[in-house]
C-alpha cells in the first residue's frame, strides 16, 4: 500500500510514524519550573543529531494550541532540562512520570524516584537512571502541534556498574536501556548483536569489480 502523507491526517501520520519508525529511545526529561518545583516526562520523540556540537532532540506536543506541556513551559522559562535514560528498572517510575496529575505536582516524588541536583543545570537529573545528560537549551522551533527542542549536552552522569572494565564503552550485559515501539509496546536492548563491515577490497576484486 501507499500512504499520501499530504493527504493523511494527522493521527493517520501519528500511526504510521509511530509504528514504522522504532525503536525510539526514551527520554525522562526532568526539569525545574519557575516555582522551583520538579517535573518529569518521558518522551520517545527523541535521539541525538550531533556531537560536535553534541546535541539532543525532542520533539514535544502541547497539550492543545498556544498551550505548553509543563515541560516545555520549564523549559522556555529555565533555558535548561536534563534527558535520563531509561532501562526496565527504571521503567515502571518512567510509567508513572508520563501519568500527568496536573501542575503543581512533582512527578519524580510522585514517582518514588530521587531528585539530584544538577551540576552544571537548574533541572535535577533522576538519581535511578543509568545515564542522565544535563542540557541547555540549543534553540526551540515551533509548529503549531509541536515544540522540536535543541539541547546542548554540558554534563552527563554514568553509573559506573553500565561500563565496559576500560570505562570507555558501555557493557551491554549491563547496559540495555528502554525503548518505544507503537502504542503500549516497548522493547528492551537485551539481544544483542555485532555487525561488521566486509572487506572492500574483496567485494571490488568479486565479479565486476576491479581486478
Amino acid at each position: 500500500m501507499d500512504v499520501d502523507f499530504t493527504r493523511a491526517d494527522a493521527a493517520e501520520r501519528y500511526r504510521w510514524l509511530t509504528n514504522f519508525v522504532g525503536p525510539r529511545p526514551i527520554a525522562l526529561v526532568s526539569t525545574r519550573g519557575p516555582d522551583a518545583i520538579h517535573n518529569a516526562a518521558p518522551m520517545s520523540f527523541f535521539n541525538v543529531v550531533s556531537h560536535e556540537p553534541p546535541l539532543l532532540v525532542l520533539g514535544i506536543q502541547p497539550r492543545e494550541p498556544g498551550r505548553d506541556k509543563d515541560t516545555v513551559a520549564n523549559i522556555r522559562a529555565t533555558g535548561d532540562f536534563t534527558v535520563n535514560m531509561v532501562d526496565m528498572a527504571l521503567a515502571p517510575g518512567m510509567l508513572l512520570c508520563g501519568l500527568d496529575p496536573g501542575p503543581g505536582v512533582d512527578e519524580i516524588a510522585l514517582a518514588g524516584l530521587t531528585a539530584v541536583p544538577g551540576t552544571r543545570v537548574a533541572a535535577p537529573r533522576i538519581g535511578e537512571s543509568p545515564c542522565a545528560f544535563e542540557c541547555r537549551l540549543e534553540r526551540i522551533i515551533d509548529y503549531p502541534r509541536r515544540a522540536v527542542i535543541l539541547g546542548e549536552v554540558v554534563h552527563m552522569h554514568v553509573h559506573d556498574s553500565c561500563l565496559d572494565a576500560a570505562g570507555r564503552y558501555v557493557d551491554p550485559a549491563r547496559y540495555q536501556p528502554v525503548a518505544r515501539l507503537h502504542a503500549d509496546s516497548y522493547i528492551a536492548a537485551r539481544d544483542q548483536f555485532v555487525l561488521r563491515d566486509p572487506p572492500l577490497e574483496a567485494l571490488m576484486a568479486g565479479p565486476g569489480g576491479r581486478p
